[in-house]
């Protein structure tokens, strides 16, 4: 009898020390660890320690496909950075952000215990997807790894999605569930992808990490990504490459409105990609001279863009210099 008083009186004392919150916090990435990630960008960051890309890049990412964004990915090495399958709030409203990430695992004690002393020093409230949404800027995105959970996955409902939406007035990526999807649909400034419904509440799920590197489906986010939402999927642009992802898919764009315009003229015959040469370049140039409006970056980016376009480029077809040969 003793000693099972003894070993209650033990095991008491230990989960008390387990609820000692660490000298560091370990749920919330320190500035230097994602420094250690992004180490590549030299511009702004938050005081967090993400990368802060420019304002306009998530007004001007809106205008561009996902396709020629993928496209400018690939040829740089990033294959794993889209991923579709997605229920949306507002499918025809595509958004913009800075992901601020978070990631979620099947709720262990052993590990529980400790994240919520963290909680308590810090001074947090509410559950710990509160946490997270307490952390975000105005222009971020919420992106949360939540394994595909879907019962009883559901990372919020309409009181936490207003919370968002005052926070960023953008919206959530979600790999997990949403409840409350009716309400969440009238909040203003808010819209979200999650992979599926459903009117169970939040259980059995935990918050392990704020701003780390996490998986989105077959895609890896890095906290400080330019997020782009779309209709038919998401991409997750690096920041270090985002301003020069966006001005090609925006050059793009550009040679497309043009070939689709010969093409209705019955310009291009049968070469309907439209057979990018030396006199097909001078063409889209003076095309863009009438129509200066078009031009969202500057004029010497673009004259530098299609500078680089029509140099000849190894093992390549002739194709459209901003897709590197495929006529699609």
């Amino acid at each position: 009898m003793r000693s099972r008083i003894l070993t209650a009186a033990f095991a008491c004392f230990a989960m008390t020390l387990g609820t000692v919150a660490p000298a560091n916090a370990q749920i919330r990435q320190t500035k230097e660890q994602i420094l250690f990630y992004t180490s590549d960008w030299t511009g702004p960051r938050f005081p967090d320690g993400r990368p802060k890309i420019a304002d306009d890049l998530l007004v001007r990412a809106l205008d561009v496909s996902i396709e020629d964004v993928w496209d400018y990915l690939r040829e740089h090495g990033y294959q794993n950075q889209f991923q579709g399958d997605w229920q949306a709030l507002h499918p025809d409203k595509p958004f913009a952000g800075r992901a601020l990430t978070a990631q979620f695992m099947p709720t262990r004690p052993d590990m529980q215990a400790p994240v919520a002393a963290e909680g308590k020093t810090e001074g947090r409230v509410s559950g710990t997807n509160s946490w997270v949404i307490d952390e975000l800027q105005m222009g971020d995105t919420m992106v949360v790894d939540g394994y595909g959970k879907i019962i009883e996955g559901t990372i919020i409902g309409s009181n936490l999605g207003s919370g968002i939406a005052a926070h960023t007035h953008s919206g959530f990526i979600f790999y997990a569930g949403i409840r409350d999807a009716e309400e969440n649909r009238e909040i203003a400034n808010l819209n979200g992808f999650y992979s599926g419904y459903d009117p169970s509440a939040w259980a059995q799920m935990q918050l392990t990490g704020i701003n780390v590197p996490v998986r989105i489906g077959r895609a890896t986010v890095l906290p400080g990504d330019l997020v782009l939402a779309k209709r038919d999927g998401v991409i997750f642009i690096p920041a270090i490459l985002a301003e020069d992802a966006i001005s090609h898919a925006e050059f793009t764009n550009l040679q497309d409105s043009y070939n689709f315009e010969l093409n209705s003229q019955g310009a291009n015959g049968g070469e309907f990609e439209g057979g990018w040469n030396a006199a097909k370049y001078a063409g889209f140039a003076k095309w863009i001279d009438a129509h200066p409006d078009k031009l969202k970056m500057s004029r010497e980016e673009f004259d530098k863009l299609l500078q680089a376009a029509e140099a000849p480029r190894p093992g390549r077809g002739a194709g459209r210099g901003g897709r590197g040969g495929n006529t699609q």
